[in-house]
């Protein structure tokens, strides 16, 4: 009786329930170490039970970008169209981008910094983004108040939306107000927005204070032509925070937690470094290659883990100190 209670059948769980569990390993060992444990664990993890949240951000920042391409697309398609979350630095290109917005009918929080995706791309396929709540499309130089008007007018739940830019990228424009503008006659429910290092203006800003009613959290920190009273923003929005114009070193926060109604975020995924270089497990390298079906995509991609991440510093955001 003992030896029976002692014994758990744990590849007899249905792939849900594995899914659950495994959301809760770093995405290394999900790609490398879970599928090579036994057929019904490689069948989970090649589904889209694990998958709600594809955050590989930090990796996408090392690699090439017909890598980047291929675990993207891989990982979308495992989740057959389920994942909630999308965090990914520097999308290479708008054909990446319309694949994911083809497949995003669930997805609520978007982050892509630094991604090559235009205006035009945008406008033609917002429109699959229609549950977004929270957008990071910060240092994406190719899109501007178009872009921001096509999410806007789409995505009609957006309460969070991450606009920040490099001031040595923003040195050549004279204004930003247009997007400024755009984001005011577009996201009125708004309660989180971060446009810090836009060119704006005071008139921008208080056009996005008047339009926006519920924003609870402005930051303008390095808008350095802003020039907000204290005392009529106290009177107005009472339960508004603002942040800046002069810079601060950091400040606590959690974005889409508070505007997604996905919000399990401190249990998924969250990406551990290794010592060590790691390459993900290679289908069909032994005799258990038939649980991946036709998805065969992966074969030869080396998904690596490196010792020690990166800093604001090395990734260029150092941020000069306020004039």
């Amino acid at each position: 009786m003992a030896d029976c209670c002692e014994y758990r059948a744990w590849e007899e769980l249905i792939p849900d329930a594995l899914g659950l569990i495994f959301r809760n390993l770093s995405l290394q060992e999900v790609l490398t170490v879970v599928p090579r444990v036994c057929k019904s664990w490689g069948r989970a993890v090649s589904g889209p039970y694990c998958w709600q949240d594809i955050d590989i951000e930090e990796w996408s920042q090392r690699c090439k970008p017909e890598q980047l391409d291929r675990l993207v697309r891989v990982l979308v398609a495992r989740s057959n169209g389920s994942f909630r979350r999308l965090a990914v630095f520097g999308l290479p290109d708008d054909n990446l981008f319309s694949f994911v917005a083809e497949h995003a009918g669930s997805l609520q929080t978007m982050v892509l910094p630094r991604s090559n995706i235009s205006d035009s791309i945008v406008e033609q396929v917002s429109a699959r983004l229609s549950n977004l709540t929270f957008l990071d499309v910060s240092y994406c130089k190719q899109i501007g108040p178009r872009a921001l008007k096509a999410f806007g007018n789409n995505c009609k739940s957006l309460a969070g939306l991450r606009r920040t830019m490099h001031p040595l990228e923003v040195a050549d424009e004279t204004s930003q107000d247009d997007e400024a503008f755009a984001i005011a006659s577009t996201m009125p429910k708004l309660r989180h927005l971060e446009v810090a290092y836009l060119l704006l203006t005071t008139h921008g800003v208080l056009e996005i204070l008047s339009q926006c009613k519920v924003l609870d959290f402005l930051d303008v920190r390095g808008c350095w032509e802003v020039k907000l009273d204290e005392r009529l923003l106290q009177e107005k929005h009472a339960n508004l925070k603002v942040l800046g114009p002069h810079v601060v070193d950091s400040y606590e926060g959690s974005f889409w937690d508070d505007y997604s109604d996905y919000s399990d975020s401190s249990s998924v995924y969250s990406w551990e470094f290794m010592e060590d270089e790691v390459e993900v497990y290679e289908a069909g390298s032994d005799d258990d290659g038939d649980i991946w079906g036709d998805d065969r995509a992966l074969e030869g991609l080396e998904v690596r883990f490196y010792g020690g991440g990166f800093n604001q510093a090395f990734s260029g955001f150092r941020w000069p100190a306020s004039p």
